[in-house]
């Protein structure tokens, strides 16, 4: 209905312009609306069947022939009703002909130059398309266009290169949480381990000093706690369900208490610990939260300082409070600094076996910072630097 109201539509225009600029007389009213009905007439027929052809057609360049053709043809219709009715001379219905039959040819020429750009356009499309499905993520179409067939490509290049990127993610992220499985089993085994060999000593009767081995099991049972602690306070950071009761502290106190108790530490590693504050700094936080993230960044920096050197806490209050720990170790090679802090990641010093730990330490750090509405981050070797910011 739609159609016929269009053409009903331009014929009642095309009549009213007749009259209007032509005034013509009732024989020639009657001889243009012979004009206008035949002309209405083919194209509603040219119509129906592109309807019906083009859904059936197997290529785009067939698709765009048939439709030049058809207007071509409309057009000749018109022109023939015309030409017939308003000719009397049989040279110029001749003459007539030959100019539609070029008029024509030329049509069918143009009509398969575009149709054969955009079918190749097409077909490019649907390559890349079976490529991706087929594993390919570097196949793109390269075609380059400004009309619909341009925008469906670029936005299929895009997908392709968001699914690249999302498998290369998928695979490092796997490749990652294998890493940290293997750290956190080894982690486990090792006190579990040594309390199975204390237990069965005690079960044989083959100890002499039994407080000693009931304190080694009390500190593996520790280890094991502690571990199991920083999964879950990991996981509740993650998920954001982690309440802070915040007040109004003095970081370079809450740095001074965590270097004290980390003294022994740094004792046993032959490391000496230096705080360096510049009076109050205060902040708006929670205490053990804040104490527990510069506690985790002395024991990450105690870990990987060499024998006989330092680790400085620097305490800043410059607008902001911050505390910087560092240490002079080989610090993080500059193409991880930016992954320093990420749960699953081999780019952590502080993830590798051969320093102890599973390496939680940096992760939960980040996770209390960033909850306080703070940043941190680590700067690249030599000497390990680490530093987090928050609002004074």
């Amino acid at each position: 209905m739609k159609i016929v109201g269009g053409i009903l539509g331009v014929l009642a225009v095309v009549v009213l312009a007749t009259e209007i600029t032509m005034r013509p007389s009732p024989g020639d009213r009657q001889m243009l609306i012979a004009i206008y009905v035949g002309s209405a007439v083919a194209t509603l027929a040219t119509i129906i069947i592109l309807r019906w052809f083009i859904p059936q057609a197997r290529s785009i360049r067939l698709t765009v022939f048939a439709t030049t053709a058809s207007a071509v043809a409309v057009a000749a219709v018109t022109i023939a009703l015309s030409s017939g009715l308003m000719f009397s001379s049989p040279h110029d219905l001749r003459l007539l002909v030959v100019a539609m039959a070029l008029g024509t040819l030329l049509a069918v020429v143009l009509s398969l130059s575009v149709g054969g750009s955009l079918t190749r356009d097409l077909e490019r499309m649907a390559r890349v398309a079976e490529q991706v499905g087929g594993g390919d993520r570097a196949a793109r179409t390269g075609v380059a266009r400004r009309d619909e067939v341009g925008v469906v490509a670029g936005a299929l290049d895009g997908m392709v290169a968001s699914l690249d990127e999302a498998d290369s993610l998928r695979r490092q992220t796997e490749e990652a949480r294998a890493h940290f499985l293997a750290a956190i089993s080894h982690d486990l085994r090792t006190p579990l381990a040594s309390l199975q060999a204390a237990v069965e000593a005690l079960e044989d009767d083959l100890v002499d000093d039994v407080p000693r081995y009931h304190k080694a099991m009390r500190r593996d049972i520790e280890l094991l706690g502690g571990l199991i602690d920083d999964l879950f306070l990991l996981t509740r950071l993650e998920a954001g369900d982690l309440d802070l009761i915040r007040e109004s502290v003095d970081l370079a106190e809450l740095a001074d208490e965590a270097v004290e108790v980390m003294v022994p530490l740094a004792g046993r590693n032959d490391v000496e610990l230096k705080l360096e504050a510049t009076g109050v700094v205060r902040t708006v936080g929670a205490p053990d939260a804040l104490t527990r993230v510069i506690r985790n960044l002395i024991d990450n920096a105690i870990r990987f300082a060499p024998p006989d050197s330092v680790v400085r806490v620097n305490v800043v209050d410059g607008g902001s409070a911050r505390v910087e720990v560092t240490d002079e170790g080989i610090g993080f090679k500059p193409e991880f600094v930016h992954e320093a802090f990420d749960t699953f990641t081999k780019a952590d010093a502080a993830r590798t076996r051969e320093a102890g730990g599973a390496g939680l330490g940096l992760a939960i750090a980040r996770g209390l910072i960033e909850a306080h509405g703070g940043t941190i981050w680590a700067d690249s070797g030599p000497g390990g630097r680490v530093t987090f910011e928050l609002p004074g």
